[in-house]
This record gives C-alpha cells, structure tokens and sequence, in this order.
C-alpha cells in the first residue's frame, strides 16, 4: 500500500475487527482455501491511486472468484483473461458516451493511474463462492475509507452503480462531493445503466473545478 494511504489508514490496521479480518484470512487458507487475489495484490487499488490524487472512486463489491481474474481493482482483469459481461457494459456505454472504441482488453491498470481508485467493498473472496467474505470485516476497513475520503477532501466524484454502491452514499457529504448514481452495469439489469453518460458527466466535472480530465481510453 502507497505510504500515504498507510498513515491515513493506520488507526484502522490497530482495530480489533482488522486483527480479526487478519486471523480469519489466515484461518481460511490454513484450512486449504483458495482465496482471491494473491496477497500481494489485495491492496493493490491503493498502491496504483495514491491517497494524494484520487479524483474519482469507482466502487465494487467483491473480487472475481475465478482462478487468475482478480486483481485488486473493482471491475478489472488481467490482460490475458476474458473481459466480464458487466464491464463490456461499461465500455459500451463509454462508446455511446464519448466515441472510443471498445478495447480488447478488461485491465483498468490506466485509469486507476489516473487518479480513479476501482475500490472493492470487500477485498477479499473466496475460490468459486461469490460474497464469501462480505460479514468478514472488508466492509468496515473500505467503509472507513469512504469516509476518511469524504471527510479529509473536496471535489471527489464517487461514481456508485447499482444497490449496493449506492447504499454508500450515506458515507459521502454530498455538500463537499459529487456523487453520480447509475444503474449496475450487469447484463441482468437489462440495459439500466445504458445512457447514464458517468464518463463525459465526470470529465465536466473535472473541467469545472480546474483539474485534468480522465482519460476513459484503454490501449
């Protein structure tokens, strides 16, 4: 984790429900479960967006369970692996919104370079068992986050898609932030998120408050 991150989020890492998150992880692998990610890339949303230039927060709920998939950030896989259904949702709608081309390719490794932090809810899950870790302490770690976020800046765009993401927003002073909701881009909510232009609403934002915009291309 980004050194930043660390310091702002080290009451959290004393906190006996982060002690207990710890020995549950231990616990899950000793009795021979596969959990996803690899370890050294569960934070890996924080080390690629440091705490100092996060602009926009995408957030997930869980890791992919397939083998290979997961890697630390919400929505994106490895180069190599097929892009899931809901994030070619995403691109589509990134085509409807701004003309770029659909990639070839699920990994979001640029946008969180960018200052987008693709945080999951839970960082953590267990091999074949989507929301296998949701009551395992992730939730009030990246909770705090939220917060912390909220509290100690300005001029964030949180960017929250479907039921889940949107229950966040109780976390997030709308008076401090801007908070766009959308439908979740799964296939099974049938189309909800198309036309929800996030992408070109985001850079709006961007451009109004006198910072960079994102570059929503993926090479």
């Amino acid at each position: 984790m980004e050194s930043v991150w660390k310091m702002a989020l080290e009451e959290e890492f004393e906190k006996d429900y982060y002690k207990n998150l710890q020995s549950f992880l231990s616990a899950e692998k000793e009795s021979g479960k596969v959990i996803y990610p690899p370890d050294p890339l569960i934070f890996k949303a924080f080390e690629l967006t440091p705490y100092d230039k996060v602009k926009v927060i995408i957030l997930g709920q869980d890791p992919y369970h397939n083998p290979e998939e997961a890697m630390g950030l919400c929505f994106s896989v490895p180069k190599e692996k097929r892009t899931p259904p809901s994030l070619v949702n995403v691109y589509k709608e990134i085509q409807r919104d701004l003309g770029y081309p659909i990639p070839t390719h699920g990994d979001l490794t640029q946008w969180a370079e960018q200052g987008v932090l693709l945080l999951n809810a839970m960082l953590t899950v267990e091999h074949k068992q989507a929301g296998s870790h949701r009551k395992s302490g992730w939730q009030s770690f990246t909770d705090a986050v939220i917060s912390k976020l909220s509290k100690e800046k300005s001029n964030l765009i949180f960017l929250l898609w479907g039921n889940f993401a949107k229950s966040k927003s109780a976390l997030i002073d709308p008076d401090k932030h801007y908070i766009l909701k959308a439908a979740h881009p799964s296939p099974l909510a049938r189309n909800a998120f198309n036309n929800c232009k996030h992408f070109s609403k985001t850079n709006a934002i961007l451009r109004d408050i006198g910072q960079k915009e994102i570059d929503w291309r993926i090479n």
